[in-house]
């Protein structure tokens, strides 16, 4: 054993060596950005999140302000589109009334109505039909 006879000796390299690699890397990797942060807490909303029902309380440039109920409880959110408008119809307002909300059944605070392939947006029924829109569901 090239430690002598201490298995204690060889643990004690083993863990330092191990603490080491794990503040280099801390050290040395490339933080998030807020957007990369935002851009994976929609997929994970996505991927494990359940959908209820919500209203569309306000749209303001290209932010969302919505409202949904789970358990019992009335939450109220908002959800910046920017990073989404591309796949979205240009014009936000008329986006109105009900929509489908995505939320994770861990935290329901944590909530979406569009993500990177998913949309719980609704249109409305009435008014000239918008080329890409759906019967009930944006793209």
């Amino acid at each position: 054993m090239p430690f002598g006879s201490s298995p204690w000796l060889a643990a004690a390299v083993v863990l330092i060596a191990g603490v080491g690699g794990a503040v280099a890397w801390r050290k040395w990797r490339r933080p998030l950005t807020p957007e990369e942060r935002e851009r994976r807490r929609r997929l994970r909303v996505e991927a494990q999140g359940r959908v209820t029902d919500g209203v569309l309380v306000e749209v303001r440039g290209h932010v969302v302000y919505y409202r949904y109920h789970v358990g019992g409880t009335e939450y109220v959110a908002s959800q910046d589109l920017s990073p989404l408008l591309d796949r979205l119809p240009a014009d936000l307002a008329g986006l109105s009334g009900h929509a489908s909300v995505k939320y994770l059944p861990d935290n329901p605070a944590n909530s979406i109505v569009v993500s990177e392939n998913w949309c719980g947006l609704h249109r409305r029924l009435e008014g000239p039909r918008r080329p890409g829109w759906h019967r009930s569901a944006l793209p």
